[in-house]
């Protein structure tokens, strides 16, 4: 009887140690697995450019101002925004050139009977997990060119420059990005959200590190 006794004590004792054992490995494969995938993504985020544009105010007079100012800025630049302007380069080459994209911002506003403000800057800044077509791109800090409008309180328009997806001089095909990108960084972007639960989980430390500056 006390065989058997201290074999079932045996058996349960190995039986806890071999699941606390596959829970450990369990949860350190997870912790690699998200560890590799942020690593892309930053990887992803040191290779694109933004764009941002933001409304004086969720007014239709103001949104549809938004997009002018946006048509007038690309159309001014398209020198430089021709799908070769890196998140590298940007701050550079939009210094050398702030000041005729302002006025010709500043013209459309004008001609639409407004006398709003227009600032034009090469920012760092926290961008939301958010999907371009099939493309979708990690929640982060961004190299983005932005275009403030007057107060800048309104809805935003905002695409991909660098690799161009949005550009009217570019091929406009969610392919582009493959050629600028490795191949984990092709394979991320081209994930769906609603099935990667990774991108979650980089949304919420990005957010966290953004918030608190870790």
């Amino acid at each position: 009887m006390k065989h058997i006794t201290r074999l079932k004590n045996f058996t349960k004792s190995n039986g806890f140690r071999f699941e606390a054992a596959a829970i450990m490995a369990l949860t350190l494969a997870l912790a690699f697995s998200v560890t590799s995938f942020a690593g892309v993504c930053a990887q992803v985020r040191g290779s694109v450019l933004r764009m941002h544009v933001i409304a004086n105010s969720d007014s239709p007079e103001d949104q549809s101002l938004k997009l002018k100012v946006r048509d007038a800025v690309l159309e001014e630049g398209a020198d430089i925004f021709d799908g070769s302007l890196t998140a590298a380069d940007a701050e550079e080459k939009i210094s050398l050139s702030k000041e005729r994209l302002t006025l010709a911002a500043e013209k459309v506003i004008e001609e639409n009977g407004f006398d709003y403000d227009v600032n034009i800057d090469v920012v760092y800044e926290y961008f939301s997990t958010r999907s371009y077509g099939s493309i979708t791109l990690p929640a982060g800090k961004y190299t983005a060119v932005k275009v403030m409008i007057g107060e800048a309180q309104g809805k935003n328009w905002w695409c991909v420059m660098f690799p161009p997806l949005c550009l009217p001089a570019a091929v406009q095909t969610d392919d582009a990005a493959d050629a600028f990108l490795s191949e984990d960084g092709s394979r991320v972007v081209h994930s769906e959200p609603k099935f990667e639960p990774r991108f979650k989980i980089v949304e919420l430390w990005e957010k966290l590190s953004a918030r608190f500056g870790i």
